[in-house]
């Protein structure tokens, strides 16, 4: 696949996520590396990247898994919240390469509930984003992301999705999809607020017991 030169073409300017998502399935080469990927997108690279790899984290996974599809969130948002231009990732990320039959198998059935979502997507709202809005957006999936990576049961779900929400919305630059992203980030902080304290009432019960034999 060839290298996307920066900036994209009107017509680039111009296509969803969805389709670009979709040429990038269909594209000849059997296998494309993170840093293509990355060029494909070009400077919707942030939002498409995080979109892409929270996304899968919804599907019912081997245990493990959302500590493997997390780490490129680590490594993706960070920069995005601290205001880099233009996304860097490793060498041994960089060139890692994809299968297109995985890409396929990840968002098949995924792409065509996307396309309906973008219908009703538009620019909107735009005093969300901006160097600060969009940092704000890069300090959620942080925390998000490096939530993603602990072994908590069940755990992926919300972050997942605010995640893949605030990325939409952030391609898209659509205010509104944002703010609903921002709504399930705090749904996101009660759930995980309320199993911590389930956790840490379950330990002292424990103790407790143990203290009375």
């Amino acid at each position: 696949m060839a290298r996307r030169s920066y900036p994209p073409s009107p017509d680039e300017e111009h296509k969803s996520i969805s389709d670009l998502l979709g040429e990038l399935m269909s594209d000849g080469h059997v296998d494309v590396t993170i840093d293509q990927v990355v060029d494909y997108f070009g400077h919707r690279a942030f939002g498409a990247l995080l979109f892409i790899f929270a996304v899968p984290n919804l599907l019912p996974l081997p245990p493990g898994s959302t500590t493997i599809l997390g780490l490129p969130l680590v490594l993706i948002a960070p920069q995005l919240m601290i205001g880099i231009p233009n996304l860097w990732l490793p060498k041994v990320v960089g060139q890692r390469k994809m299968k297109r039959s995985d890409l396929k198998r990840l968002f098949g059935r995924i792409l065509p509930r996307l396309e309906r979502a973008e219908r009703l997507l538009s620019p909107r709202h735009d005093w969300v984003f901006g160097p600060a809005g969009d940092r704000v957006i890069g300090l959620v999936c942080t925390v998000l992301a490096l939530v993603l990576i602990l072994p908590i049961p069940l755990g992926n779900i919300l972050p997942s999705l605010t995640i893949a929400t605030l990325a939409l919305g952030l391609t898209q630059r659509d205010g509104l999809v944002a703010l609903i992203g921002y709504g399930f980030a705090a749904a996101s902080v009660a759930v995980l607020a309320l199993s911590a304290g389930a956790v840490i009432a379950g330990v002292h019960k424990l103790a407790e017991m143990a203290g009375a034999f």
